[in-house]
Parts: C-alpha cells; structure tokens; sequence
C-alpha cells in the first residue's frame, strides 16, 4: 500500500478532541460534532479520537466507539482520522477492526499499561494489533523511555504499516538518539508532548506534534507549525512564550489537569461544559479565572 497520504497527515498538527459531556454525564454529540468542526474550519487535517485528551481511559467501550464514528462522519474526509486504541491486546485489536469499519485511516496504539513491559512483549504487542488492520497506518504512543530505537526498527520491518511514532518522553536528547536508531527517514516521528516540545523535538527529528491546545485555539497550533516548516525557531519561541502559563498549568502534578483546563478554556469560551471524569477533577474558582483570562488574550 501507499502510506504517502497518511505520512504526510502525521507530519503536521495532530489535534487531540476533548469528549464534551451533557448535563446528565454522557457524551454530548451535538458538542462534540461542533468542536470538530471548529478544527476542521480552523484548518487541521489530523484529528485523534480517543486520545489522552479525549479521556480514553475514562470512556466505556461504546463511547470509543461512538466517539470514533462520530469523527469519521465529521471528518468526511476534510480530515485524517487516527483512533487512539489500547488496553489489553485483544481489545486494541477489536478496536482497530471496529475503526477500520467506520472508516478511519490510522490507529494510534496508547502506551500498554501493564506494569511489566518487556522490550519483546512490546513489539509482539503492536505486531497483534498491527497484523489484524494492515490497510490501516499504525502509530505507537511511546511513554516508556526504555524502549529503543532497535526495538521500533524491529517492529517497522515486521510491520510496514507501521508508519509513525507518536513520542512521547520528557527527553529531546533521548528522542533524538532513539529516532536515529530506529531510522529518522523510516517513521514520521510526532512530538507527543505538544507545543512546548515541539521547537526542541522539531530540532532533532521531529516533523509532527500533537495539540490539545488546538481544541481552544487552532491558529495558534498552526501558527507554531508554520514557524517549524520555516526553520523560524524565534517565530515558534513567539508562541511558545504565549502559551506556555496555559500549557504549565495542564502540566502541574504529572499532568494532572492536562484535561481540565482545556475544558475550562473550552467553557469560558461558552463551546462546552467543563465538566471531567474521575480521576481528572474541575478546577478551583481561581483557576477558573486565570484561564479565562489567558485565553481572553488570545486571537480565538
């Protein structure tokens, strides 16, 4: 197959969509469907449901799964879609058959939460899942610093469809090392830590990030990216300083309001609720305000 198309859609902004919620608590899909459309207006081409952002270890099966179809019938096209599929390998697999059914272009493979990963566990792993949809490009969300660039290269000759790595180590120097060993040409590699990665990541190899900052601001995201393709670093810095309190405040406590205040944002701006599922927790009144305030100073 030609992956071309699905190369080319990794090596830009990856858009991660929040899971809006109605007043009862389920998916709201009218909201949903009109924050898609913001992204796609706002002009992304890649969109992830059922990533981090998307609180997929907070959604049930058929919220995956809806959350999935719902994407594909937004996108229609406008956009590649990539679905975030993981937890235990017969249900990713099940998932990626269920995404390649709706209509998706990619999966994305979420880091395995097993407490014990062997180097050779991991890619037999993504092997099961990427042998059961080879018309599908598939893209590993690596999270664990001990897997090596041997490994992903090992994983890629097995599995052609294997055509990206969303990475996502706190390490630029590690990245770049690991992209090397696995074969910097071979994969597009997709900074997974998002804008204030990007400029550092980009520097080493990196030719895509991830966003959920776009969900509140897709200019912004773009602006960022149009900077990195020019090799005008003090033009991504720019942004960078813009949003870096935003981005601080959703890495506080190991990320533990990376979803909150991407909501927060989403619902001063009036788009959708704030609310978020346990173990993630709404922000405190002053919270609330600042991140008002930082997204009032932008041009939205």
């Amino acid at each position: 197959m030609d992956y071309s198309p699905l190369r080319t859609a990794l090596a830009d902004v990856v858009a991660i969509p929040v899971t809006p919620y109605d007043a009862d608590g389920a998916v709201d899909r009218a909201a949903y469907r009109a924050l898609l459309r913001r992204l796609l207006d706002g002009g992304v081409k890649t969109v992830t449901p059922n990533g981090n952002t998307g609180e997929f270890y907070a959604l049930t099966l058929e919220e995956r799964r809806l959350v999935t179809e719902l994407t594909v019938e937004e996108a229609a096209g406008r956009a590649a879609v990539l679905v975030g599929v993981g937890h235990d390998a017969a249900t990713a697999v099940e998932a990626a058959r269920h995404a390649r059914a709706a209509g998706a272009d990619m999966v994305m493979v979420h880091q395995p939460v097993h407490p014990y990963v062997a180097q050779d566990g991991w890619i037999d792993y993504h092997r099961t899942i990427a042998e059961a949809v080879p018309e599908l490009g598939v893209v590993p969300y690596l999270r664990n610093p001990l897997i090596e660039g041997a490994a992903i290269a090992r994983l890629g000759e097995e599995c052609p469809q294997v055509i990206g790595v969303k990475y996502a180590v706190h390490d630029a120097t590690r990245f770049a090392a690991v992209a090397r060993d696995a074969g910097l040409d071979r994969f597009v590699w997709v900074a997974g830590l998002a804008e204030l990665y990007a400029p550092s990541y980009w520097a080493v190899g990196a030719t895509g990030f991830t966003s959920g900052l776009v969900n509140v601001a897709p200019n912004v995201s773009l602006n960022m990216l149009g900077a990195l393709r020019a090799g005008d670093y003090p033009g991504a810095m720019k942004v960078w300083e813009q949003i870096r309190r935003f981005e601080d405040l959703r890495a506080e406590r190991q990320s533990a309001n990376n979803v909150t205040v991407v909501k927060e944002a989403l619902a001063a701006m009036g788009l959708c609720r704030r609310d978020v599922r346990a173990p993630s927790k709404p922000l405190p009144e002053p919270r609330r305000a600042e991140v008002a305030a930082i997204v009032e100073g932008w041009s939205v």
